[in-house]
């Protein structure tokens, strides 16, 4: 197989997945376009990237796992994040329970904005103008 390439050498975000279940480490070495070494560091750097193990202790990696191995090294080798960045951009993305409550948050208090301005009838903070 082939890996889609950018003019600059990157994995083309869009490299196409064979549409099978499992995929050996040499398979998803080279749709992502790294060493199987490189997958082995990752697997101890990352927890979101952890193949299963068949009875011969081969490696199994599934759709998932190639699109986070993907993910990854975009971060380290396109977006040029260190591993430590790069494991909390993944943390930050995997969490959105955190995401919607911050949100949820920022709406409340700024629907509680709103309600103090209507209330006050001036459109100003505090009523004063120009302020």
């Amino acid at each position: 197989m082939i890996v889609a390439m950018n003019e600059n050498g990157d994995v083309a975000a869009d490299a196409e997945i064979p549409d099978k279940m499992f995929f050996k480490i040499r398979e998803v070495a080279q749709i992502v376009g790294v060493k199987p070494h490189v997958l082995r560091y990752w697997e101890t750097e990352f927890t979101s990237l952890a193949p299963r193990k068949n009875r011969n202790g081969q490696r199994l990696y599934t759709r998932k796992d190639v699109q986070g191995a993907m993910e990854i090294r975009r971060l380290l080798h396109v977006e040029r994040f260190s591993i430590a960045g790069a494991r909390q951009r993944l943390k930050k993305r995997r969490d959105p329970s955190k995401r919607k409550k911050s949100l949820q948050g920022a709406r409340d208090d700024l629907a509680e904005i709103l309600r103090m301005l209507e209330k006050d009838g001036t459109g100003q903070i505090g009523g004063q103008p120009g302020s």
